[in-house]
This record gives structure tokens, sequence and C-alpha cells, in this order.
């Protein structure tokens, strides 16, 4: 017995034997977009966008503030370059986080260290890890967001490496930041689930994470305590940076998320100092 004809689900007037590779709809060409494997549907299509409503190309396009950042950083290791190279000394002058030193007050460390890398090959993995999740936060949260979630939760991987890291190691890099932000991305797309584009940004967020902290357990100098740190705080605030409840009180619920991740922050170092000073 011959197997009846489909059709189309948008135009059921229309024969079709070729179906979306996303949802696996049948589709006639009227409703076909290519891609690089067979073809979309308009829905799939459309949810894509729904999830990544700014993004078009391979790369994300360039924001304003995640240039900002990167250009900094490129400065600031000029200076490191000046001063002598990315040595111990020129590191702990400009601010690399030296638990000892932070717990004598010098708290300025958990933030400064961020933007300080250890040689050229150091700047450069990181710089292309904040090019591709700055961009894609900046796009998704805005600037003004953006930038909170990169300082709050750079410094909660300082914190971190900071509260349970030995007292006499020399850490710095962007790294715990860039892990911040897999994290809000992370997060972003975990909200969004039932959409198939969020579902594949999970998966491929997911494998990246798991290997770079495989990477981060296996060679030596990688602080994984900071990029753990970051990756958690991340979440989180990637989770009250959109804010939860009506949108009289969505605001209200994005600053008080991010206070008090900020505020977890601190009080992981108060008990490090407390530790360290007993």
């Amino acid at each position: 017995m011959a197997a009846e004809p489909e059709v189309c689900y948008r135009h059921p007037d229309q024969e079709t034997r070729v179906h979306c590779t996303r949802c696996g709809r049948p589709i006639c060409p009227d409703c076909m977009t290519p891609a690089p494997v067979g073809h979309h549907c308009p829905t799939c299509v459309a949810e894509g966008r729904k999830v990544q409503p700014r993004i078009r190309r391979a790369f994300p396009r360039p924001r304003s503030v995640t240039t900002v950042i990167l250009a900094i950083n490129v400065v600031v290791f000029v200076v490191e370059l000046a001063l002598g190279g990315a040595n111990s000394s020129a590191l702990i002058r400009l601010g690399a986080m030296v638990p000892i030193l932070v717990a004598t007050g010098e708290y300025w460390r958990l933030i400064a260290a961020m933007f300080l890398h250890v040689g050229v090959l150091h700047l450069l993995l990181n710089s292309y890890g904040l090019y591709l999740f700055g961009n894609l936060i900046e796009g998704v949260f805005g600037s003004a967001r953006f930038v909170a979630i990169y300082l709050v939760t750079g410094f909660f991987a300082s914190a971190a490496s900071f509260a349970f890291g030995t007292p006499n190691r020399i850490a710095a890099g962007a790294s715990g930041a860039i892990f911040g932000l897999l994290g809000a991305w992370l997060a972003y797309n975990w909200r969004r689930r039932e959409l198939f584009m969020a579902q594949a940004n999970l998966r491929g967020a997911l494998i990246l994470i798991a290997i770079n902290l495989f990477l981060g357990f296996q060679i030596a100098g990688i602080d994984n305590l900071a990029h753990i740190g970051g990756l958690v705080a991340g979440v989180l605030a990637g989770l009250a940076a959109e804010g939860f409840g009506s949108r009289g009180v969505r605001t209200a619920s994005r600053l008080a998320g991010l206070s008090l991740l900020l505020l977890a922050g601190v009080a992981l170092t108060g008990w490090r100092v407390a530790a360290l000073t007993v």
C-alpha cells in the first residue's frame, strides 16, 4: 500500500518530501531556509532569532564596552612590558592578586588582577574569550548589565581564588570574569531552554566548560579556583540580571540579585582575611 503523501505544515495544499533538519516538520520550497545542513522551517528560524536577535554572523558584532575592556587589557599589558615584562615584580606592582597582600588591606587587587596578564599568549587567549562572550552578553543584556556582570563575577572569581588558594601565590588574568560571562550565557539560554537554538547553545556552553575545567586541572599554573568561582557567580548573575516577577519589580530584583552576589564575594573575602590574620 502506497504511503500517503506529506504536505507542508504551513501550506496544506503543497505536497513535499523535505523536512526541517531541526524539528522534522515537512516544508515546501516557499518555507525552506537554507542551513549548513539541509533546510530550516520558518518556526525554527524565528525561535533562533528570539534567542540571538542581533547575531547574524559566525562571530558576534563588536560592542562598545567589550571593545573598551579589550583595549584596557592591551594598554595595561603594554605598561607591564614597560616595567620590565610580565614578570612577578611588574604584576605585583600593578595589582596582581597575592592573598597575603590582600589580607593586609590591599583589597583593590581583587579587581585590578582581572586586567593583568602573564605573557602574550595569556592575553591573546583571554582576549579571544572576552571578544566572543563579551559581545554575546553585551548584545543580549545591554551595556550597563554587561558591565555589572563582568565586574561582579570577576570580583567573585578573585575572591574565590583568594579564599581557597595558597597565601603566597600570584594570580592575574581576565579568565575568571570570562567564565562569569560564560555562566551568564548558560543562564540566559537555560531560561529559554524550550527553544531549539537555546538547547544547542546550552550543549555548546557545557562542552566548552567541561573542556576548560579539565585543562585547568591538568595544566599547572591555571587558576581553576577563579574559573569555578567566576562560573558559579556568572550563572547567578545571569539569572539576576534578567530579573524576576512583573515588570514593575523586575528592575529592583535585578539590583537586589547582583548586590547580594557582590556581598557574597565580600563575605568570602572577609572570612579568608580573618583566617589569615589570626
